[in-house]
């Protein structure tokens, strides 16, 4: 224990000398990440503000053809202007984002109106053009609503009740908190924080393992009266160091910077108080140790610095994939999910995010199942460095 300590003290100070390693750890992941964050949601957020205080802007070509649409469309917000010109034209206009939407009206709609016969209208837009979507979807809205109440004004001509063709309303009750519904948008915020942790290891497993070698200070290192696994052990105990701060440091950031994102301006707020930020700190513990021992097996079949940073830099993308993976099958958190590594902490993050209280049974899973995989890989390690091959 006294040799493992000795290393592990070493490896500290002589990364803690070097700026690169200072600034990946403690600043460029760990405080710049979460910065980054809240500057891109606070622009999100407040372009969706000024979005929905914009008036809706709507080109309209045969506007005389269906008076009464266009006064539908008006009394509901609508800015409509006039446009001159045939579809083809619509659609180049839109095309070229000269307009943004172009609704074009036939010469027969009111006498296929008049007839009780279905009537059409163009609607062109660029779906290529993301911006144009909520609008896109508002003016689709309102005209489904006029063409309902044309469709209820015939049946009552008819004295027929309009309710007899909506024979069920559903009315949508939404159970979700304001803090239930902002965890749908930091859903993220677990692989900021998995990536920022990994970082915060990166060149730290990387120096003592090729470094070393390139340095030509591994060989009289392992000719010491110690054993190789406490050599090991050591290294891999002060790169979990630097990971364990640097997770620190990008929660306690997250912590900071979301109080300046305006989730009020959409009806939400951010469940990341001091209690939550401590709790998913405890959380991610297990997964420094099994991110560890992983980048530390991976250095040690490499060469040279450069070599180890290729291969590590790919390894910090392997416990990515399953959070990403998780996102993409919208997956809950069950028992068979928190044997994995990097998943299950998505999971109790997204959990405490949306304010849920978490089952004992699952972070004992999550914990359980992380240090078993991490203590594979450092047996794994271990066993590496007990090979002749290692100086090679």
């Amino acid at each position: 224990m006294r040799a493992l300590l000795i290393v592990f003290w070493k490896e500290l100070r002589e990364n803690a000398r070097d700026r690169r390693t200072v600034l990946s750890a403690l600043l460029l992941g760990p405080v710049g990440t979460p910065l980054l964050f809240a500057l891109m949601m606070n622009i999100t957020l407040e372009r969706s503000r000024v979005h929905a205080d914009t008036p809706l802007a709507l080109a309209v070509a045969g506007g005389e053809y269906a008076p009464n649409v266009v006064a539908f469309l008006s009394r509901s917000g609508v800015a409509v202007t006039a446009f001159s010109g045939d579809a083809a034209a619509a659609a180049r206009v839109v095309r070229r984002h000269e307009q943004r939407l172009v609704l074009v009206i036939p010469a027969d709609l009111p006498a296929r109106l008049r007839a009780a016969r279905p009537a059409s209208v163009g609607l062109y837009t660029d779906t290529a053009d993301t911006s144009s979507g909520p609008d896109r979807s508002r003016i689709e809205g309102l005209l489904r609503a006029y063409a309902e109440r044309v469709a209820a004004w015939r049946l009552e001509a008819r004295g027929l009740a309009p309710t007899l063709v909506s024979p069920l309303v559903v009315d949508e009750i939404d159970v979700a908190s304001a803090a239930g519904r902002s965890a749908a948008l930091l859903g993220i915020l677990s692989y900021f924080i998995v990536f920022a942790t990994l970082m915060g290891g990166l060149y730290v497993a990387i120096d003592a393992t090729a470094g070393e070698r390139e340095r030509g200070s591994l060989e009289p290192l392992l000719t010491l009266p110690v054993a190789r696994r406490a050599l090991v052990f050591g290294k891999m105990l002060a790169a979990a160091a630097w990971m364990a701060v640097s997770l620190v440091l990008t929660v306690t950031a997250f912590a900071f910077s979301l109080r300046y994102i305006r989730f009020d301006l959409i009806g939400m707020t951010a469940n990341f108080g001091a209690r939550v930020a401590l709790a998913i700190v405890a959380v991610m513990l297990p997964f420094v140790v099994f991110g560890a021992a992983l980048m530390t097996l991976v250095a040690s079949f490499t060469r040279s610095y450069r070599e180890a940073q290729s291969w590590l830099t790919a390894v910090l993308l392997v416990p990515t994939v399953p959070i990403m993976f998780a996102a993409l099958n919208q997956l809950a958190g069950r028992a068979g999910l928190m044997w994995v590594p990097s998943l299950s902490q998505h999971l109790l993050i997204n959990g405490l995010l949306k304010a849920e209280p978490l089952a004992p049974s699952m972070v004992a899973l999550s914990a359980g199942g992380t240090l078993a995989a991490g203590a594979l890989l450092a047996l794994a390690a271990a066993r590496c460095y007990g090979r002749e091959q290692i100086l090679g």
